[in-house]
């Protein structure tokens, strides 16, 4: 979100997450049978043009990555497509390969150090101090973190949130307070959570919302003692059968749990917990793991499994959802007859059987029995309708998942009933086959919560329904940017993009809590709303004490004001934080999703913040602003200076951004292009870029880096397993010299995603290069080779091997500490080769969290960490070795 003018938050990607689950299942992520972006749509950017005019204020600027005709949904598609690939390419990665890799981290020796959380306080979105062009100060979000995939509430008090990456938090108070429950286990990666009759909690890891962050899981666990004990692998239900799958729902019912996962659908013995399970149906067994099609590019969409609908009065009847959100023939409803799982092609009324339009669906049943609800998002929606992918929402009034079903919603009707949607141009259920929650309130059969962008709520079955939780407050005529009211005068909303939902009690009132990109927020279950029909009583859960903000950069820079330092970092779908010395809470400067970031270590307010594509934006006053650009253009305190690979969609999603080490001022940003500007944060405009070296049609840059104007570049293309390639391209920032380092298929540095470069700051032609994705005892594909760290001496020219005892984990970025040691990011941790040393150990204890790049303090005597999943992180370096 941004304020009034260009609305970049809708032009977001909700992907990439890593919590270090088991094995990459390209979940959106390789090329899938949909074969590409689902579909285009317009800009949201008339919605910043439209709030401009309506208040008199300045014609909002558009870059072209706004005005491109792309949308939130392509962007996370394309997100999740291409962090993904770093994981999987140049093939299919098999099952088991995080699990093999945190058994082998845990076995490494380990530093005496201690990290600590430096974000582990509340990070609030409509923070005063940043009311800048490009923030989404006043959306109406309040305190955010990262995104929620499940929740669950029981009526004694206790909340369970299960994180995209960060693990299952638990909360004794009505929500707040929290606490990890899982850090013990080899998946942070959340896709269900269920409280049984006896108040177990059921956690399935990996989540199943074909994100980038979707991670697989190692299974299903059970908590026995829910408000007092934590997950450990003991807890895990069966054998390994689920290891290396998402889990979509966990689901009760004639002395069994159902598991829809995305290797079909699965069942156990609620009593006895040991002994394997069953595996119920799989529409395409023979791309199942160990089947003859296992290692077909296709496979990960072959078994999808989204919800399961159980009889109440009969639990041996039940109807399965499968299929890919995009759409193939398995697609559909089965039920069992005659012993056979079978397609339902009839019968159900209005709810659609035939494959085009069965895709993500989402079940609810009353608590009475009586009804049955149904979310459906159809597949043909998806590929041919930019407004919305939504089929509908449907019930069942006689209270049996076999129907008859009668349609009670549609996207128009929701978009009538009070959406902020609407004034953007889009529907609600444009991501239908990312955000979908579904929940009745157990005293009342017609009271329904249904989640997708927004929140919405109907007391009558479906004849009407309110928009409780619109996805902002901008474009609303509550709305004002006025500093000292956080949402102007509307009231607060949630976060966007729903994916979670539970119904709990607390001190003897009913609440429902929601989780979502954001993080949690709670309403009274029968809350109050406005003469619009949005709610007027949501209360962010977020007070800092959950921290599952998912960093995909860091940067750190004295704090001029404040003494100490300032650290600031990228976000998924959370913008730009900046932490400053003396805050108690940390603000948003800027909105949407936060990618690469440079930080100047001498002033840590000069900071370029990248949003997606090379979008970067400078800032040289940490975007501090009242808001008073909206009627002064003059007020602008942050500048778009996008290279032009950003105008023709050439870079990555998450592009490399750099400075050189010897001169601040130079800059390296990857496109297509290898760019270069050297007015460093003074620069004003995008074409102060100069392209210093072209990598050629169909090739982009995955990571840069420059000492002394010496400059790398690694780039891919085809970057996913069809045809995948890489290179390393070696210059100079003046533009000379330029050359591509021969590396063959068969060469030492294998054929997979190159991800960093760590340069000696004593000599430019000492470098390191880090290596993603799994070596060939994992990943099936054309040179997958081995090792992920590897070292030349001679500018790139010539490259050896130094990975020797680390796991075989994807690694993500690297910095060469004083002395000479090497600390490497990993997605389970950080690792540490110390100087003259030839063996790695592990840095401190983390969570089995993606690290995506690590940074130095200005003095060098601190490391930062940023987790895709837990916040930042610091450790002195002394600590690490």
């Amino acid at each position: 979100m941004s304020v009034p003018t260009r609305k970049r938050r809708w032009l977001t990607i909700c992907a990439v997450t890593a919590s270090a689950a088991l094995v990459a299942l390209p979940a959106g992520a390789a090329p899938g049978p949909d074969g590409g972006r689902p579909f285009g749509a317009r800009t949201l950017a008339q919605l910043a043009a439209a709030r401009a005019q309506s208040t008199g204020g300045i014609t909002p600027k558009v870059t072209a990555q706004d005005s491109d005709g792309g949308n939130e949904s392509d962007e996370i598609a394309e997100g999740a497509d291409q962090y993904a690939e770093a994981r999987t390419s140049p093939g299919v990665v098999a099952p088991g390969a995080y699990g093999a890799a945190w058994t082998s981290l845990n076995n490494l020796p380990s530093s005496g150090g201690s990290w600590r959380n430096v974000t582990d306080l509340p990070y609030n979105s409509d923070d005063s101090r940043y009311r800048d062009f490009d923030s989404n100060s006043s959306g109406g979000s309040g305190n955010v973190t990262g995104r929620l995939a499940a929740m669950a509430a029981d009526d004694d008090g206790y909340v369970y949130a299960g994180s995209a990456g960060g693990g299952v938090w638990r909360s004794r108070s009505g929500g707040g307070h929290w606490e990890p429950v899982s850090d013990r286990l080899s998946s942070q990666s959340t896709g269900a959570l269920a409280l049984d009759g006896s108040g177990r909690l059921w956690l399935g890891t990996g989540e199943a919302n074909t994100n980038a962050d979707a991670y697989l899981g190692s299974g299903v666990y059970v908590l026995t003692d829910a408000h007092h004990g934590t997950f450990s692998a003991r807890s895990r239900v069966g054998g390994d059968e689920l290891e290396s799958t998402t889990i979509h729902q966990l689901r009760f019912g004639g002395g069994k749990v159902w598991a829809a996962t995305s290797e079909g659908v699965w069942s156990h013995s609620t009593k006895t917990l040991g002994g394997a399970w069953k595996l119920e149906f799989a529409p395409n067994p023979d791309y199942l793991p160990g089947g003859s099609l296992a290692s077909d590019p296709s496979a990960p969409y072959k078994n999808l499994a989204n919800d399961i609908a159980i009889d109440p009065k009969d639990p041996s009847k039940v109807v399965l959802a499968v299929g890919w959100r995009s759409g193939d023939d398995y697609n559909g409803f089965y039920t069992k007859v005659r012993g056979t799982w079978t397609r339902i092609t009839s019968g159900l009324g209005d709810l659609p059987s035939d494959a085009d339009n069965v895709g993500n669906v989402t079940f609810a049943r009353s608590a009475d029995g009586s009804r049955y609800y149904a979310i459906d998002q159809s597949p043909e929606q998806l590929n041919t309708n930019p407004d919305s992918g939504l089929e509908g929402i449907y019930v069942a009034k006689s209270g049996s998942p076999f129907g008859p079903w009668t349609k009670i919603a549609d996207y128009k009707q929701l978009a009538a009933d009070g959406s902020a949607l609407t004034s953007s141009g889009y529907m609600p259920g444009v991501q239908a086959w990312y955000n979908q929650f579904l929940t009745v309130d157990p005293a009342n059969a017609q009271h329904v919560y249904a989640g997708l962008e927004e929140v919405y709520e109907t007391k009558d079955g479906g004849g009407t329904w309110s928009t409780v939780g619109p996805y902002w407050n901008f474009g609303f005529p509550c709305w004002s940017i006025d500093p000292a009211k956080q949402t102007g005068d509307c009231n607060a909303t949630t976060h966007s993009d729903q994916h979670g939902v539970a119904i709990g009690r607390y001190h003897g009132r009913s609440y429902v809590y929601v989780g979502n990109d954001g993080g949690a927020y709670r309403r009274p279950l029968d809350g109050a709303q406005d003469s619009s029909g949005h709610a007027t009583d949501w209360t962010s859960l977020n007070d800092g004490t959950i921290d599952t903000l998912q960093y995909y950069s860091v940067g750190i820079g004295k704090d001029l004001a404040h003494g100490g330092v300032s650290v600031t970092g990228g976000l998924q779908d959370n913008g730009q934080s900046i932490l400053r010395s003396d805050d108690k809470v940390m603000g948003s400067d800027f909105g949407g999703d936060g990618g690469d970031t440079l930080t100047d270590p001498a002033n840590g307010c000069n900071i370029a913040e990248e949003y997606v594509y090379l979008a970067v934006q400078i800032t040289q006053n940490c975007a501090v602003n009242d808001g008073s650009w909206v009627n002064d253009a003059s007020k602008v305190t942050s500048y778009n200076v996008a290279p032009a690979d950003n105008a023709t969609s050439e870079a990555r999603f998450i592009a490399p951004l750099a400075a050189d080490m010897k001169n601040s001022s130079t800059w390296i940003a990857g496109g297509r292009h290898v760019w270069v500007q050297t007015h460093g944060y003074a620069i004003r405009s995008g074409s102060e870029w100069t392209s210093v070296h072209d990598l050629g049609a169909g090739h982009t840059a995955t990571a840069v880096a420059a000492s002394g104007g010496k400059v790398y570049a690694a780039w891919c293309g085809p970057c996913n397993n069809q045809g995948f390639a890489r290179g390393i391209s070696v210059g100079n920032a003046d533009g000379t010299g330029w050359h591509d380092v021969t590396l063959p298929v068969d060469a030492t540095v294998p054929n997979r995603y190159l991800s960093g470069f760590a340069v000696d700051p004593k000599n430019a032609d000492h470098v390191y290069l880090e290596v993603n994705g799994f070596s060939r005892h994992w990943t099936e594909g054309p040179g997958a080779g081995v090792g992920h760290v590897f070292e030349s001496k001679d500018g790139g020219t010539t490259w050896t091997d130094i990975s020797a005892n680390l796991p075989d984990v994807p690694t993500n970025s690297a910095v060469v500490t004083a002395g000479g040691g090497l600390a490497v990011a990993t997605d389970l941790g950080v690792v540490y080769r110390a100087p003259g040393r030839t063996t790695w150990q592990r840095v401190g204890r983390l969570p089995a969290v993606a690290v995506l790049q690590l940074k130095l303090s200005p003095d060098g005597g601190t490391l930062y960490a940023a987790t895709h999943g837990r916040g930042i992180y610091t450790i002195k370096v002394r600590d690490c070795g």
